[in-house]
């Protein structure tokens, strides 16, 4: 939606402070031994694990933290640290519908940690499938810097992808999971550069929130975010673009 700004827009212009490298590394690192322990140390015969890796390496994460995370995921370091996968629904102010996924070897204390940052703004966790039906798992490929529509909608539907919607300066490819890294192939050999790629949870629809609302959804998806054992938060909400600007500059 042109003018506006959703939550994955936000927190990627925010970008991740040198204060919070050493926690980025932390979370990278649990998808990471989680991603092995699941599906194998070979990223080539594991996508997921692939994909933990490319995270990693977009915050800069050191090639021998990677390593080791994979041989922690495998057992060749004995690690016997359990982390257990949970993802918690709920709402915030105005309705948003909030996800967020968390990796945690104590459940009931993240648990009761995420519920009182939704209550500290004005929100508050639901059941399991409360708003969970309201978003689907795609791959987003966000393409920034002008570039050609026509052909950035070419190479991206002939890959496989879904659909090309507007963002702020430029545009998200949308792909179902299983097309993901045909289309970032295809725009690469296309000479397409892209600025972030990652499977998501897109909502279907979006709300649109008033000035207060959003103030207070953008403080409660900032703490959630900020908790180490949050790995990833999603949400439906819908702010004006020029309120987001303000906002950052106070």
């Amino acid at each position: 939606m042109s003018g506006h700004s959703h939550w994955s827009t936000i927190k990627r212009k925010k970008g991740a402070a040198d204060a919070k490298r050493g926690k980025m590394f932390s979370k990278c690192a649990k998808a990471i031994i989680v991603a092995a322990r699941t599906g194998g140390g070979d990223p080539n015969m594991n996508l997921r694990l692939r994909y933990a890796i490319d995270d990693a390496k977009a915050v800069n994460m050191p090639n021998a933290n990677i390593d080791r995370a994979i041989k922690k995921g495998t057992g060749e370091l004995g690690d016997g640290a359990q982390i257990e996968e949970i993802l918690y629904e709920g709402y915030g102010p105005g309705g948003v519908a909030i996800l967020v996924e968390v990796m945690t070897d104590n459940r009931n204390r993240t648990g009761g940690e995420v519920s009182r940052i939704f209550e500290r703004h004005a929100g508050n966790m639901g059941q399991p499938g409360c708003v969970g039906w309201m978003f689907s798992q795609k791959g987003v490929i966000t393409v920034t810097g002008d570039p050609d529509e026509e052909q950035l909608m070419e190479v991206a539907l002939s890959a496989g992808a879904e659909d090309l919607s507007e963002a702020e300066g430029g545009f998200d490819v949308l792909t179902p999971p299983e097309a993901f890294e045909a289309v970032k192939q295809a725009l690469t050999e296309a000479g397409v550069a892209y600025e972030a790629a990652e499977i998501s949870q897109v909502a279907q629809n979006y709300v649109a929130l008033s000035d207060d609302d959003a103030r207070k959804t953008l403080a409660l998806l900032e703490e959630l975010d900020d908790h180490d054992d949050v790995q990833k938060v999603h949400s439906n909400m819908d702010i004006d673009a020029d309120l987001v600007e303000k906002m950052q500059a106070e």
